[in-house]
């Protein structure tokens, strides 16, 4: 009877330490809430940080069929935007949507007056906390021909 006292002892012992050590705080998971697709652009502001082609080829942001789409990009969830270009300097500001199915991004440009300037209408290949990448068709008539316009979060403050 003495020897089945010790051995319940060494396993209600046992079992207690395992559960403790099981109670880890190291081991806490995170869970974040999932956003839809514009939250997502508006939850950082965004920097160009490269470009590619149709057959997946880096292209310099300095290239006529991309240096127009280079720069930062604050998109603010009340649905308005501004872009300034690398060195600070203006670009636009506007209005800004995504569509429900984060598949296209809509910008609607607009001058001091509030006057729309032009509307342009993107398709998104990649939309993530990560990474943001529309494609631009030199040609709107030729669709074999693209270039991915690729931007990843920046800590970059809007200037002024």
């Amino acid at each position: 009877m003495r020897d089945l006292k010790k051995i319940a002892l060494a396993v209600c012992i046992a079992l207690s330490t395992l559960v403790a050590m099981s109670c880890s705080k190291d081991e806490e998971t995170v869970v974040e809430p999932q956003l839809i697709p514009s939250e997502i652009l508006a939850s950082t502001p965004w920097e160009t940080t490269n470009a590619k082609n149709n057959k997946g080829e880096s292209v310099v942001l300095t290239d006529a069929n991309v240096s127009n789409f280079v720069g930062f990009a604050y998109f603010k969830s009340d649905g308005t935007f501004t872009m300034f270009n690398l060195d600070n300097s203006p670009k636009m500001h506007g209005d800004w949507t995504v569509s429900a199915d984060g598949k296209t991004r809509t910008i609607v440009a607009k001058n001091a007056a509030g006057e729309t300037l032009f509307t342009r209408v993107v398709d998104i290949t990649v939309l993530t906390k990560k990474e943001f990448t529309y494609r631009v068709y030199p040609n709107a008539n030729d669709k074999t021909i693209y270039f991915d316009i690729i931007h990843t979060p920046t800590t970059h403050q809007e200037p002024k």
